[in-house]
């Protein structure tokens, strides 16, 4: 009996809707995200958009919520903080929900930065036109409605226009799970930045080592005429977790978004990244690079939406499988019939360390518009034997040469991240990371 037929979420939304507070529009958000999961149910394998990930482990968990009054280890806090290197501002949820005590002290003049459960309560209404508006609750995706059932907390950010500040914010969602008590958290963030104005936002998600539980998460990030954001996501979570997770993105008038998505963590983990242009003359950049290694499975799927002329768009998504690993891609871009003088560029490459690890990519491009330059493309491969020979011609030694390879494989996407702190400490992470090709892969 799966999660959903035994009633374990039901109950977890009657408890958080029994009291009837909060705004009606807030409720009536709740309502319909439950009655399209209720109605929907977990994917399943014949399901074309899920062929190549099943979600039956997730299906057959029982996740109850977390026991309040926990917090995230200092040592591991440090390490999440990039050894306290960090200069910006730090809010940190615990299992889903905002940690004052482990936050710096937020906002600026014209800049909001808290919990997302503040904002409901104190200023419900200026959360109303944006909140689950990019990532409204359908059909396509039950765990987006599930994220909007149980919506609690999570991480907002606005900007008045024009705004600028110098400062990145680092938005930290920490779960501290139980091996023998799988739990759930449904973060979601919002991000509004005002015309004119320049953010700089990182996420990390992260957890016990060896902890179980479900990261199910939705970040909506709009970005206003003449706005620029630059969004990182670092996905950390312990490698006996479920991460699933929803990044929505709308570009007015020559608007910039940039996201940098490094995956790393997890045992079965499905991202979507969705990007539509609203206005003219923006440009939307994606980068990603996942890593799995042993039985991990990571799915990535993004869509890039030209939906109005003159606008820009650049994709490269990298993927480094070892041992058992599974990889998937599947990229879109959709130009409409209106959307002239589009410029779109969408890559896949990926790295297998060995004869086991297996990637499915299908990048794709759909066009409706007669005037545009678009190009898509998607590589597979192994190390390069004569490159691992050229570096041990060189006296570098077998294992060297191939972890150097490696990260050089990665190395072109980290390089592209401004944050000095978070480049820095990813760097160091994914030496450590990185999984060593065997000889027989490159035989």
């Amino acid at each position: 009996m799966t999660a959903a037929e035994s009633g374990v979420f039901r109950a977890q939304y009657e408890a958080l809707t029994q009291d009837g507070t909060g705004p009606g529009w807030l409720g009536a958000l709740r309502r319909d995200g439950f009655a399209h999961f209720a109605s929907r149910g977990f994917p399943g394998p014949r399901e074309e958009a899920w062929r190549h990930t099943n979600v039956a482990p997730i299906a057959r968990a029982t996740f109850a919520l977390p026991e309040p009054g926990r917090t995230v280890p200092a040592e591991r806090l440090s390490r999440l903080d990039f050894g306290g290197a960090f200069t910006g501002w730090e809010i940190v949820f615990v299992d889903g929900h905002f940690s004052r005590e482990l936050s710096s002290p937020s906002g600026a003049e014209g800049v909001r930065i808290g919990s997302l459960a503040d904002a409901l309560r104190d200023e419900p209404e200026r959360l109303r036109p944006h909140l689950a508006r990019l990532a409204p609750p359908d059909d396509t995706d039950p765990f987006r409605g599930l994220n909007a059932a149980l919506l609690e907390d999570g991480g907002f950010i606005e900007l008045a226009p024009g705004v600028a500040p110098t400062a990145p914010v680092h938005l930290i969602f920490f779960s501290t799970g139980d091996a023998g008590r799988p739990t759930v958290t449904h973060p979601r963030t919002l991000v509004v930045a005002g015309g004119g104005s320049h953010a700089t936002v990182v996420e990390t998600y992260a957890g016990a080592e060896g902890g179980a539980y479900l990261t199910n998460a939705v970040t909506e990030i709009v970005v206003e005429a003449g706005a620029r954001v630059d969004h990182y996501k670092l996905q950390r979570e312990s490698e006996g977790a479920f991460h699933v997770s929803t990044l929505a993105v709308e570009l007015g008038r020559d608007a910039t978004f940039s996201d940098h998505n490094v995956c790393v963590g997890g045992a079965l983990v499905r991202q979507h990244v969705e990007a539509r242009f609203a206005g003219q003359g923006g440009d939307c950049a994606l980068f990603g690079l996942f890593v799995g290694d042993g039985a991990q499975h990571h799915d990535t799927r993004t869509l890039v939406d030209h939906a109005v002329p003159h606008c820009t768009s650049r994709e490269l998504y990298k993927g480094i499988l070892g041992g058992r690993s599974r990889g998937v891609f599947h990229g879109k871009v959709l130009v409409r019939q209106d959307a002239q003088k589009t410029n779109a560029y969408q890559a896949n490459q990926n790295l297998l360390l060995s004869k086991e690890a297996l990637v499915n990519s299908t990048p794709a491009l759909e066009i409706h518009a007669d005037d545009v330059k678009c190009k898509h493309g998607s590589t597979t491969g192994q190390l390069d034997p004569l490159a691992l020979f050229y570096l041990r011609s060189r006296g570098i030694g077998e294992d060297a040469a191939r972890s150097l390879l490696t990260y050089a494989f990665a190395s072109d996407l980290v390089s592209r991240i401004t944050v000095q702190p978070v480049r820095v400490a990813l760097e160091a992470f994914l030496h450590h990371r990185l999984p060593a090709a065997p000889q027989e892969a490159v035989a």
